[in-house]
């Protein structure tokens, strides 16, 4: 099979762009090119991978089946001209993570602190974003590993539990629920419940419960924790949230908790890689790394130092 480099640059250009112009902009090549290596490819393959829709082009349901292959070879091979490159210069060893955003924001930054002390020659780069994102990153081979939920079961990541996610069900500090020992779920569905936005692990976690229980209560989408955290406050609703993102609110009494009976989701952080390929020796030592008992403490004894200054700043700090 004499399938190329440039026919699949080309063809995942167009995929991504929509059109061949886009795709010769973003090769910087000329537009017959781009066309010349659609063709190609497809009398490679025998069928046809794109089609016309409107002024642009889409994949057909060949092309959608073929992408993920094609990214996992120019993937590979970028990650193997890094890997050689840091073979023969160790001092140009870096890692790319991803991270969805609570573990980005809580949990992740105290993990590099600690990692990048015992291996202060890696070079550390993270990108936060939401679940679908971050997952995406890491099939793209544009980041190297990833901190966040449970990976999807297409098998296409591999993931490794390695932290508690405690979740709570956040709500005003004088709402009644929160006086109350223990509330049924099926009083909660009078309230407006916040949501995280689209592909947000959140935002997923709280649909499934609610569907669970099926409860269909009114519901009011933000765009991060921060805004969920403060609508909480004023008494705009309530939300499930993970403890890491809230506890600073906990532990000042800005926010309080519903206790749910029944309990709600167990969940684990996991770090994460692509099924497919050799993983890299720097994101090895990470996984390695995130997994050990010495990691979990260094989260937990960021938390503690967070509900240190929470203690400090109340009233009777």
């Amino acid at each position: 099979m004499a399938i190329t480099l440039n026919q699949l640059s080309g063809f995942l250009a167009v995929a991504e762009t929509g059109s061949v112009s886009g795709a010769a902009e973003k090769l910087v090549v000329t537009q017959p090119s781009v066309s010349a290596s659609l063709l190609a490819l497809s009398r490679e393959l025998g069928v046809e991978l794109t089609e016309r829709a409107g002024r642009g082009i889409r994949l057909t349901p060949a092309g959608q089946a073929f992408e993920p292959y094609a990214r996992d070879v120019l993937g590979l091979l970028a990650q193997g001209a890094q890997t050689a490159r840091e073979a023969a210069d160790p001092s140009l060893r870096q890692l790319r993570i991803a991270a969805v955003t609570t573990a980005g924001e809580y949990i992740v930054p105290p993990l590099l602190r600690a990692f990048s002390a015992v291996n202060p020659d890696i070079a550390l780069t993270l990108e936060v974003g939401n679940r679908r994102r971050v997952f995406q990153r890491v099939l793209d081979r544009e980041a190297d590993v990833a901190i966040g939920g449970r990976p999807p079961a297409d098998g296409r990541l591999t993931g490794y539990p390695f932290l508690e996610n405690e979740v709570v069900l956040i709500a005003a500090p004088d709402d009644p629920l929160v006086r109350r020992r223990t509330v049924p779920v099926d009083e909660l569905a009078p309230r407006t419940w916040l949501l995280r936005e689209e592909d947000s692990g959140t935002r997923m976690l709280v649909e499934d419960y609610l569907a669970h229980h099926d409860l269909q209560p009114r519901t009011v989408t933000l765009g991060s924790n921060g805004a969920i955290k403060q609508a909480v406050r004023a008494g705009l609703g309530v939300s499930m949230q993970s403890r890491v993102a809230v506890e600073l609110e906990l532990e000042s009494g800005v926010v309080g908790t519903i206790h749910v009976q029944g309990g709600l989701p167990e969940l684990r952080w996991y770090v994460l890689h692509s099924a497919t390929g050799p993983v890299r020796p720097p994101a090895e030592a990470l996984i390695a790394f995130v997994r050990t008992a010495a990691a979990g403490a260094v989260v937990e004894d960021a938390q503690r130092a967070l509900r240190g200054t929470a203690d400090a700043a109340s009233p009777s700090g």
